[in-house]
């Protein structure tokens, strides 16, 4: 997979991807992640990306010609065209089913935007999709991008070690992950479940879903709504 990301702040991202799981997918050629400066694009010597909005109001929003040009420029980058992911509020929501869909793309192109927001014919003109990390407003759109390129890495075949890992986590079954325990047994007079020293593999699993079930029930109650589990 490639993943192209449209920035006015790729120092942001240079932390994020230099370390754990992104790092190694990486490094083992799973991906591939190139990070590309808006400003490199602005038409005048000051680099600017952003004017006042029409009509007045707060705020300075982002032009469309700077985004356009480095988009036009990253899509030479390669053959494939990949989905173009505009990072915004006002976009779907990002989940982990999306995810999964994201992650069978052989490519992706994130855009993150800046200030009030972006021209509106920037979402129009490159038919990008809007995509929201949450209902709240970030400083901007690379740690939304950041959410989003970690969440889709991670499920990459070998991008975690073991397979099974991403099956089981919380989401990945429309229900929140089961309790974790490990050494020791006993921590500060608080013992781990008599059913994981049991060694019985089929009850540990029954256990384990219902403590999914118990979970979801009282903290996300809104997503078995969207589950086949009663």
């Amino acid at each position: 997979m490639r993943i192209d990301v449209l920035t006015l702040f790729p120092q942001a991202f240079e932390s994020p991807l230099s370390c754990s799981i992104l790092k190694r997918a990486q490094d083992n050629g799973l991906v591939e992640i190139a990070l590309t400066d808006i400003r490199d694009f602005a038409e005048d010597n000051y680099r600017k990306v952003d004017d006042k909005p029409y009509g007045g109001g707060p705020g300075m929003v982002m032009m469309p010609g700077p985004v356009f040009d480095c988009f036009e420029h990253v899509q030479k980058l390669s053959a494939e065209r990949g989905r173009v992911l505009l990072l915004t509020p006002q976009g779907q929501k990002f989940d982990q089913a999306r995810a999964l869909e994201f992650s069978a793309e052989k490519r992706l192109v994130l855009i993150a935007g800046k200030y009030e927001g972006f021209d509106e014919r920037i979402r129009t003109g490159l038919g990008a999709e809007q995509i929201s990390v949450g209902d709240y407003v970030l400083s901007g759109g690379e740690l939304a991008a950041m959410v989003v390129i970690d969440a889709v890495v991670r499920l990459l075949a070998g991008a975690l070690g073991d397979e099974s890992s991403a099956k089981d986590e919380s989401f990945s079954e429309g229900l929140l992950e089961y309790p974790h325990y490990t050494r020791p047994e006993i921590f500060r007079g608080m013992k781990v479940p008599d059913i994981l020293l049991s060694g019985d593999h089929a009850k540990i699993a029954e256990w384990r879903c219902q403590q999914s079930i118990k979970r979801t029930k009282k903290w996300r109650p809104d997503l078995l709504r969207d589950s086949d589990t009663t």
